[in-house]
């Protein structure tokens, strides 16, 4: 018995010292401990834009579905076969090389090793399978890419055009063109899978876009957890906003409100575009259809002094299509109109329009000079620029009567609503100048709103679209422009100088001259 209890007290000590030996005391915490067992913070941040909604035509981010590859490609969602640098060069992306017969067959190479946030590879069929859902939905990419056939074989796509279109490239980094899946797409609510760093998880139209990693992106990590971009469609609640910590980083602040972040709590990243603000001429009006209401319209705006005053200096005096400097061909080489309000009152008085009741506003057989103003607010410089217009021209006898209005579309579809439609568009998005001219000067294509019509405009336009020469391609650029300024057919007033603030604490949210890349790989942000 006793050697039993002997025995029971020796295992019980050593299971005793057992336990002690697998136990390991914690130190006790102190302020210079940097180790927790805490998860990491979730990294998030809020982005407010003006610009993400049915008024700008960007109500998804669906590209295939007019306008809405602007958000697809802004938001990181998006990715398009090739890149521009911010002087509007052709660089690869996720095509890595392209050739062209001289003729109508091109050969694109694909990226090696890129999936869709799907987890799908991107190969020659998957992109094959977007551009052919892509013409069969867009309104205006068949019309650009001429495209007829395309044949896939491992990461060489080979398309075919219906003629020559030496701008083929540049048409497919335009947002319409970024690669997506088309299987794993959801085209009833407008959220599309791309190769992009984020993917799409939440999506209300004309309230925000949740945004997560693709944790299968192809060139690098993704810094933040979680991205929400909130449309805020006023510019002034946007600033608020951003001066009161709602949002991290904003696109679209009203100019007045720049001052309130010339501090070191934000900063700016800011770049000249060629976004022009500028009117189309209403050619179906019988007040617009007079050359000299045309010509003194386009006379009598003050494009240095809208500038210089409404817009704090933060933009460039536009007087053609693509800015002074421009490529090859800006608007350096044309011959264009300056502000001349004399030299305006006399093309109307030789015309006719005099002022006969003394109330400052020009007649001619009975019928007032008022000049139906058509516009829409969330671009900043737009109702600033009619309000500029309308104290600019009644100096000159011309009666302003604005109507700036988000419903836009229903006034557009009524060519007897409005003599001049006022539009922000990006006139050389792929750095090359057709996409102006067929977008905006051929009849019954989708920017063409005051319906311009010129035979000489419809021949040169033909002709560069089939010149692959550089420098010709320059020349018939020109000749294009001074044929629509002559015409008076167009009043350009000016070039974005896009602004894009964020807190000090955000970085990588950089501008670019093609306003497409904002949401990338590299944005970051440390509270």
């Amino acid at each position: 018995m006793k050697r039993t209890l002997a025995l029971l007290l020796v295992l019980i000590l050593a299971v005793g010292l057992l336990a002690g030996c697998g136990k390991t005391e914690q130190p006790a915490a102190s302020g210079n401990d940097t180790q927790s067992n805490e998860p990491a913070a979730k990294k998030t941040m809020i982005i407010g834009d003006t610009t993400f909604n049915a008024e700008n035509w960007e109500e998804t981010i669906d590209p295939h579905r007019t306008y809405n590859g602007w958000p697809c490609i802004r938001y990181g969602v998006g990715e398009t076969l090739v890149h521009y640098s911010d002087n509007m060069v052709l660089e690869p992306w996720l095509a890595t090389d392209w050739s062209n017969d001289g003729d109508c067959t091109w050969t694109v190479t694909l990226r090696e090793g890129v999936k869709f946030s799907s987890g799908r590879d991107m190969d020659a069929a998957a992109v094959k399978q977007c551009f052919e859902h892509l013409l069969e939905n867009h309104d205006r990419a068949p019309g650009d890419t001429k495209i007829v056939s395309m044949e896939a074989e491992g990461q060489v796509l080979t398309i075919v055009t219906s003629e020559p279109n030496p701008a083929l490239m540049n048409y497919l980094g335009d947002p319409y063109a970024c690669i997506i899946d088309v299987d794993a797409s959801d085209f009833e609510t407008g959220i599309s899978v791309g190769t992009g760093p984020y993917k799409a998880v939440d999506m209300v139209m004309d309230d925000h876009i949740t945004l997560v990693p693709n944790e299968h992106y192809w060139n690098g990590t993704p810094k933040i957890d979680e991205i929400t971009v909130r449309t805020i469609s006023d510019r002034n609640t946007l600033a608020l906003a951003l001066e009161g910590g709602e949002v991290d980083a904003a696109y679209g602040v009203a100019y007045d409100a720049y001052p309130k972040f010339e501090n070191p709590n934000f900063q700016f990243s800011s770049i000249q575009t060629s976004r022009a603000f500028f009117g189309c001429m209403n050619m179906q009006s019988p007040i617009i259809q007079d050359p000299a209401v045309r010509q003194a319209i386009v006379m009598g705006i003050d494009r240095e002094g809208f500038v210089a005053a409404l817009l704090e200096g933060h933009g460039v005096p536009g007087y053609g299509p693509f800015p002074e400097g421009f490529s090859t061909f800006g608007s350096e080489h044309l011959k264009t109109q300056g502000y001349d309000p004399e030299g305006a009152k006399k093309v109307l008085e030789e015309a006719g329009w005099v002022d006969t009741d003394g109330d400052g506003i020009r007649e001619k057989d009975g019928v007032k000079l008022v000049v139906r103003w058509l516009t829409y607010p969330s671009r900043a410089e737009l109702p600033l620029l009619a309000e500029s217009a309308q104290g600019s021209l009644k100096d000159i006898g011309i009666d302003v009567d604005i109507n700036c209005t988000a419903n836009r579309r229903e006034f557009l579809a009524d060519m007897s609503s409005f003599d001049i439609y006022a539009s922000a568009l990006v006139t050389a998005p792929s750095g090359d100048p057709q996409y102006f001219f067929t977008t905006s000067c051929v009849p019954g294509m989708s920017y063409n709103f005051g319906a311009y019509e010129n035979p000489k405009v419809d021949e040169l336009l033909h002709e560069l679209s089939t010149e692959f020469d550089t420098a010709r391609r320059a020349e018939l650029a020109i000749e294009l422009q001074q044929t629509i300024l002559d015409d008076n057919g167009y009043v350009f007033c000016s070039f974005l100088e896009m602004s894009m603030i964020s807190r000090s604490y955000v970085s990588n949210w950089t501008a670019h001259a093609c306003d497409y890349y904002e949401v990338t790989v590299d944005l970051d942000i440390n509270k």
